[in-house]
């Protein structure tokens, strides 16, 4: 049990835990929004695994991880656009598209992946961290938290972004109301389908980028379905966040533990089953869901399609 408290494996624990926390804390953070507005985005892991490869492919071919970032944006906020064209606007069922841009696209970048990469399996180089001064040279938490590439911090910062749109500016307000009282917005001359497609593309673009973190400083690859369910992860902390970014990112920092738990083990030699570690972020979702699911506070009219006219 000395392995779990040695210096080695908590600091192999915290770093594995904010590069995994990155996906999800983006995901969570998209997602949020459009669940605000109203929309039940249950396609974020179609999105998500777009972004991981178009990312990937973006970073592989032009050299630069930036625009590796861009394309997986990019290729998130495409997926969201036939989203919003089919929920929002259309107006079909939010929950069966979602599952179904899901599957599709994850059918679609195992097909690409196989006649590009199938026989090379090729990988990036390691990503160029921004060390912040002082603070890198804490012991333990310093490499882990403040030796990383410059997008974790600009995710973090997303945190304190978004609770300033939420309780500051009038978008804030035309979201909530998108999602409580959409037809009160109608009246207020706002376009409701307008609001709802910007958070919807708005998602797609945080899980287009969360995907390409993924790929590209997580695992410096693509492998068809890499996400993993990150998806869905994300849509579970943005309803047990109940609106407030901060616990999203608390509880991203909670499931990113639970999944660096097998690398840090390994790092450190502890001796553990594998199958036993890959539980606990399933675990951890199970145990939030029951403690904190009951009070989640969820918009009235998320998943139910506006429209103009119709009470």
């Amino acid at each position: 049990m000395s392995g779990f408290f040695s210096e080695t494996f908590l600091a192999a624990l915290l770093f594995g835990a904010v590069t995994a926390a990155i996906p999800l804390l983006l995901a969570g953070l998209g997602e949020q929004m459009s669940e605000k507005a109203g929309v039940l985005n249950i396609g974020i892991e179609g999105m998500m695994i777009t972004g991981a490869y178009l990312g990937f492919v973006g970073a592989y071919y032009s050299g630069s991880f930036w625009l590796g970032f861009l394309s997986g944006a990019a290729g998130g906020v495409a997926v969201a656009a036939l989203m919003a064209l089919l929920c929002v606007r259309i107006g079909l069922n939010q929950i069966v598209i979602g599952i179904a841009l899901t599957l599709g696209f994850e059918g679609l970048t195992a097909l690409l992946h196989h006649f590009q990469f199938s026989k090379s399996y090729p990988r990036l180089g390691a990503v160029q961290v921004t060390p912040i001064p002082l603070l890198e040279s804490i012991p333990i938490i310093g490499p882990a938290l403040f030796r990383q590439h410059l997008i974790v911090y600009l995710s973090i910062a997303m945190v304190g972004l978004m609770v300033w749109i939420y309780r500051r500016t009038q978008l804030g307000l035309n979201l909530q109301a998108a999602g409580d009282k959409p037809a009160a917005l109608d009246v207020a001359g706002i376009d409701v389908i307008r609001t709802r497609t910007i958070a919807v593309l708005f998602t797609g673009g945080m899980a287009g980028l969360g995907g390409a973190f993924l790929a590209n400083v997580g695992a410096g690859l693509f492998i068809p379905f890499i996400t993993n369910g990150a998806g869905f992860l994300g849509i579970v902390l943005a309803m047990l966040a109940r609106g407030r970014p901060v616990w999203v990112l608390a509880g991203a920092l909670i499931f990113g533990v639970c999944l660096s738990m097998t690398t840090a083990a390994q790092v450190a030699g502890v001796n553990i089953p594998t199958d036993v570690i890959q539980m606990l972020p399933f675990l951890a979702v199970m145990a939030m869901l029951v403690l904190f699911g009951r009070r989640a506070s969820l918009p009235a009219a998320l998943g139910i399609p506006y429209e103009r006219g119709v009470r």
